[in-house]
């Protein structure tokens, strides 16, 4: 059991059921030798009956398997990870991306600058488990994915999944599930019918999640090319490690706190990685109840989160491309960044090979980029100076975004770049790196928000932490309503509606034995 988790308060929470803490921390049961989610419909088990463990993979090494009944691998991510600076958070979104099957536990240490040893120390004195543990329980995860939804023969599922031989998957799908892979694939819910060559998949949120809002966002900066907006579903070209996939996002149909993924991979062994940063792109994992608490509890943002609990801050699958992007952007509008991307777009991109829809490349890596002729792309020669520059520093490792950059560094990288200012590396931040406390100091948006609650820059840059992030996103959906699809302006501005009545919380009980 991580010495992080206090048995009372999660106790507490799993026994009113609370799905707020889905993904938080696992519930496993010593009589029956299954681990849950705290949710699970299921009798409570007694007290002295259950142990608790910040992730599934260290339930597994405790000898649990997952319970059939809520699933507990196919919860919402741990929002802890994305919040947390250190190597362990940075270690974690690593693995979620995909990094030990990629280089192994040396490339991964490597990444974070540690030794091997160190790393191992660090990630079992915390969670219990080492760094081929966490993974193992990853491969895991993407096998039930393929075995579920496709009819792929168990032995693609197999290698697609990251496994080394069949005897480890069979191994190790019955010791986690207690079913063997054909077992597993009989008792799915439903056939997996849909398109062939394409990838259907649920995936899960915490409520509220309003992924219409979320979709709205990242359409109305559609790239042509490389993004699709129609209303209803926001689609792209992802660059995964072993070639370009597109993925179609809708609201989930039944209204609930998901979004409808469905993929079209080059290599299926990319989908744990798609599912990763599907994941980080559309803040699936953010803790709804800790962000709206804090940010509703201040006079100035309370009416703005009564009017859109569950707010999220919509990211870049790739920081190298929003890095790129947000050099684009700078004073520039929406159309006009969205018109120079894709004209770099089409000078420097990788074509697929052969267009899905109006999908027709996918974004230029830095190496690619260092070297391209943007001549036409229509910038002038200073903001040209930049793209290149930082391109050329993003592919010799001057600078280094992704899910396991150290993010005070990264900030420090960027604005050493010529042409990158501290508005440009905040927004890389905010939405390349994910970070939940950035805010973006100059931003012209943000001051007229605050004017009109007749706050200051300087005193909302520090009093809105750790969520700062969040902030920024409602200040920018009053300032330009017409990006999101749940405006919701301060009674105190006059002439505008008045939101949403404020909704009773309970708050979420602290895990920690610190708190």
């Amino acid at each position: 059991m991580s010495e992080f988790l206090d048995h009372e308060r999660c106790y507490r929470a799993v026994a009113g059921r609370d799905a707020r803490f889905d993904g938080w921390f696992f519930t496993a049961v010593r009589t029956t030798g299954i681990y849950c989610r705290p949710s699970c419909p299921a009798r409570t088990p007694l007290a002295r009956n259950v142990s608790f463990f910040s992730t599934a993979a260290a339930a597994q090494g405790a000898g649990f398997r997952a319970c059939r009944r809520c699933r507990p691998d196919a919860a919402p991510g741990s929002p802890d990870w994305d919040v947390r600076a250190d190597v362990v958070a940075r270690a974690m979104r690593l693995i979620a991306d995909g990094e030990v099957e990629r280089s192994g536990v040396p490339g991964l240490a490597a990444r974070l600058g540690y030794s091997e040893r160190q790393l191992n120390r660090l990630l079992v004195g915390e969670l219990g488990v080492g760094p081929l543990a966490l993974a193992r329980a990853q491969r895991a995860q993407t096998a039930r994915l393929l075995i579920e939804t496709t009819d792929l023969p168990m032995a693609d599922v197999a290698f697609a999944a990251g496994f080394a031989s069949i005897r480890q998957f069979n191994d190790t799908v019955r010791e986690v599930f207690a079913l063997t892979p054909t077992e597993l694939r009989r008792s799915r819910r439903a056939a997996p019918g849909g398109q062939p060559g394409w990838l259907s998949l649920r995936l899960a949120a915490r409520a509220p999640y309003a992924a219409d809002e979320v979709l709205l966002f990242l359409g109305a900066h559609a790239v042509p090319g490389l993004e699709e907006w129609d209303g209803t579903t926001f689609s792209r070209v992802l660059d995964l490690p072993h070639g370009p996939a597109v993925v179609h996002l809708s609201p989930a149909a039944d209204g609930a706190a998901a979004v409808t993924a469905r993929l079209r991979l080059t290599e299926l062994r990319d989908l744990g990685v798609a599912v990763s940063r599907c994941r980080r792109m559309l803040d699936l994992d953010a803790d709804p109840a800790a962000v709206d608490d804090v940010l509703g509890a201040d006079p100035a943002l309370g009416p703005l989160v009564a009017g859109a609990p569950g707010r999220r801050v919509p990211a870049s699958p790739d920081a190298d491309e929003l890095a790129v992007r947000a050099v684009l952007g700078q004073q520039v509008s929406v159309a006009g960044a969205r018109t120079l991307t894709a004209r770099l777009l089409t000078a420097a991109g990788t074509p697929l090979p052969e267009p899905v829809g109006t999908l027709t490349h996918a974004f230029p890596r830095p190496e690619a980029l260092a070297d391209a002729d943007l001549t036409a792309v229509g910038l002038t020669g200073a903001r040209r100076r930049t793209v290149h520059a930082l391109a050329t520093a993003l592919a010799d490792g001057a600078v280094t975004l992704g899910p396991g950059a150290e993010r005070t560094q990264a900030e420090r990288e960027l604005r050493a770049v010529p042409g990158i200012g501290p508005w440009t590396a905040a927004l890389v931040g905010l939405r390349g790196l994910a970070d939940p406390d950035v805010w973006l100091p100059g931003d012209l948006a943000l001051r007229r928000s605050l004017a009109a609650l007749g706050s200051s820059d300087t005193a909302a840059a520090t009093r809105w932490r750790p969520w700062s992030s969040y902030a920024v996103l409602h200040l920018w959906a009053l300032a330009v309503p017409s990006l999101f699809t749940r405006p919701s302006p301060p009674t105190t501005c006059p002439g505008l509606p008045s939101p949403r009545p404020t909704t009773t919380r309970t708050p979420a009980p602290d895990l920690s034995r610190s708190a």
